[in-house]
């Protein structure tokens, strides 16, 4: 299950030790959680084949875009989970609005057509063919001299 990021790895573990160390607890509010976009990067002789983890997300939730060379994978989630009881009373509400994002610098040669992914039980496949950078004909350029 996909947890927010304030609560890092452990939900409990965390909770009890901001109780025993206060001041180390404002630094978990700014570190990454490193098991988001975990990404599995496999070459073969036509391209890069990339297996991004994104547990919990749907298709929906994620974009890919490609600019300047980078392909950039984005996932935006909203989770709303009220419980009520029998009298309309909340019990327990709670609210996760989460987003993270990755880039992988593919060179400009490849195009937006010739990347393709696919999106399946959580892992977004993604397939980048190779394309080697043409190098920059040098062109002559002679300076008149005049006499």
């Amino acid at each position: 299950m996909l947890m927010p990021s304030i609560f890092g790895e452990s939900l409990f573990d965390d909770f009890f030790e901001d109780f025993t160390r206060p001041a180390r607890s404002a630094v978990r509010y700014h570190t990454p959680v490193t098991s988001v976009m975990r990404t599995d990067v496999k070459e073969s002789d036509t391209g890069y084949e990339l297996d991004i983890d994104l547990p919990g997300y749907s298709k929906e939730d994620v974009q890919a875009e490609l600019k300047d060379g980078y392909l950039t994978i984005q996932a935006e989630q909203k989770k709303e989970n009220d419980t009520k009881d029998d009298n309309g009373t909340y019990i327990r509400r709670e609210r996760y609005y989460g987003s993270c994002s990755r880039s992988f610098y593919v060179g400009e040669n490849v195009t937006q057509d010739e990347i393709k992914a696919k999106f399946e039980n959580g892992i977004l496949k993604v397939t980048v063919p190779k394309k080697e950078a043409t190098p920059a004909v040098e062109e002559k350029k002679r300076i008149l001299i005049e006499g």
